[in-house]
């Protein structure tokens, strides 16, 4: 069944008073209303037993025939450092083309390593945040589902990972195809990571994805600083220096550079390391 593309809907901007009190009385618990967040797509809360709500706006035409469970089903994963899922809603918004969706988990108290923008300075994260990072990651891609990942709510495939480098990149061709997939994260950015103490939050996209997605998603929201990138690459290597990895690193700086934003600090050692992942990969040098 097809739907209309739902309009854009930024929740920063707009009254969520009433989705706050329907999720309120569907989980029977208060939401702390001066811990709300709001982000572009979701809003989170503390609740008043000590818990953590995040709910979303999702278009219809964005649900795929897995469904938008991706908290609740996340649930399975073992050796993960993850917020442990309670309880779930959705419906259907009234006259509308999106869903909305609830999220009930534990409450993670560590806060997120980037809160808004982009990450300023290098966090300076202890060894023992990358240990738990790794050891996450790690158990993560050794699990099985039958989940698609979703990166920014579309379905990752073949055929979006090649259209997406080809699309950047037109005058290097590169073979594009992925020799192996695993589970994933699949929005594995600063935002969605606690520090000093790790946890992985927001699973709302997991499934499987093309290995080191994750690891090159975190390498690449890390290209302003070049210290951060540089450790993110040495404590991912075994991911990043196989040819799967060196393709999702090139998948992510293209999607750097399809719509660039010059604002954006990243986009000059984006289009560098491009150079050098198009060389690593085999794709013919442009003549200048």
């Amino acid at each position: 069944m097809a739907f209309s593309s739902s309009p854009v809907v930024d929740l920063r901007r707009v009254p969520v008073d009433g989705v706050l009190n329907r999720v309120e009385n569907a989980l029977q618990t208060g939401l702390v209303r001066d811990t709300v967040v709001r982000k572009r797509r979701s809003v989170g809360a503390r609740t008043e037993r000590g818990t953590w709500v995040r709910i979303e706006r999702r278009p219809l035409d964005r649900i795929d025939g897995q469904g938008w469970n991706g908290a609740e089903s996340a649930g399975v994963l073992r050796g993960v450092a993850m917020p442990r899922w309670l309880a779930g809603i959705e419906w259907r918004e009234d006259g509308g083309v999106a869903a909305w969706r609830a999220d009930e988990t534990e409450l993670v108290t560590a806060s997120p390593v980037r809160s808004g923008g982009q990450l300023a300075a290098d966090p300076k994260l202890p060894g023992s945040w990358w240990t738990t990072l790794n050891t996450s990651l790690n158990a993560l891609a050794s699990q099985h589902t039958t989940r698609i990942a979703t990166p920014d709510t579309v379905t990752i495939t073949q055929a979006s990972v090649t259209e997406t480098i080809r699309g950047a990149f037109p005058n290097r061709p590169v073979d594009t195809a992925i020799s192996r997939w695993t589970p994933a994260h699949a929005d594995l950015n600063w935002a969605n990571v606690t520090g000093p103490e790790c946890w992985l939050l927001d699973w709302e996209d997991w499934g499987m994805a093309p290995r080191s997605l994750d690891s090159a998603t975190l390498w690449s929201s890390s290209l302003a600083i070049p210290s951060l990138a540089d450790q993110v690459r040495r404590e991912r290597r075994h991911d990043l220096a196989s040819r799967d990895g060196r393709l999702m690193g090139l998948f992510c700086c293209a999607k750097l550079l399809a719509y660039p934003d010059d604002a954006d600090p990243r986009l000059r050692r984006a289009r560098r390391e491009a150079d050098r992942l198009l060389a690593e990969l085999g794709a013919p040098t442009l003549l200048s």
